[in-house]
């Protein structure tokens, strides 16, 4: 029996930050994460964010790397999300990518925020060819694989649904935690 791919990944591009360990057909073996949690009615502004996630990134690699029972030499490549996303918070994750991967010997692979998460859903849904509607922080777009690469088909130019269910969150004075549309269904 061959042995599993296994990827070691890290998510940074908003308030949370996350390291997963995930093998090539989807398993996942470990997901911790933490979020960076502002006052009620406040945003999370870069340069904080940045520094909640260089404060937890290690103990974070620490708790994958236990959880899913697994050593670095297990590790076949380290990935991480490359884009789009908070430029602050997104360069805590590729620098200590980098790190890793010049200590462990192990490749790289940058990874697209939207199309990672297309991915995944494709993976849970068992979806062949989805159109898709993706609604994040800073993204509203409809998305198709096409012609052997995702495209846009259309999106916002004004404000995504995601950011502005931010701000609407931050008028009424509700907390991002665990995210602010969660708490706007909430009431």
């Amino acid at each position: 029996m061959s042995k599993k791919m296994i990827a070691l990944g890290f998510e940074g591009s908003a308030n949370k930050i996350g390291v997963g360990v995930v093998t090539l057909d989807g398993t996942i073996l470990s997901n911790p994460r933490h979020t960076y949690i502002t006052p009620p009615g406040q945003g999370f502004l870069p340069r904080e964010t940045a520094q909640h996630h260089l404060q937890h990134i290690i103990p974070l690699v620490k708790s994958a790397l236990e959880t899913a029972q697994i050593t670095p030499k297990d590790i076949d490549c380290i990935c991480y999300t490359k884009g789009p996303g908070m430029g602050a918070p997104l360069q805590v994750s590729a620098i200590v990518v980098r790190v890793l991967s010049q200590l462990w010997k192990k490749p790289i692979v940058g990874v697209n925020h939207c199309v990672a998460h297309i991915e995944m859903g494709r993976i849970v849904t068992g979806a062949d060819d989805p159109v898709v509607l993706y609604v994040s922080g800073g993204n509203t777009q409809v998305i198709a694989y096409s012609e052997g690469r995702y495209r846009i088909f259309g999106e916002t130019i004004d404000i995504a649904v995601g950011n502005c269910l931010d701000r609407f969150a931050r008028v009424l004075t509700l907390s991002n935690d665990p995210s602010p549309g969660y708490n706007i269904e909430q009431i």
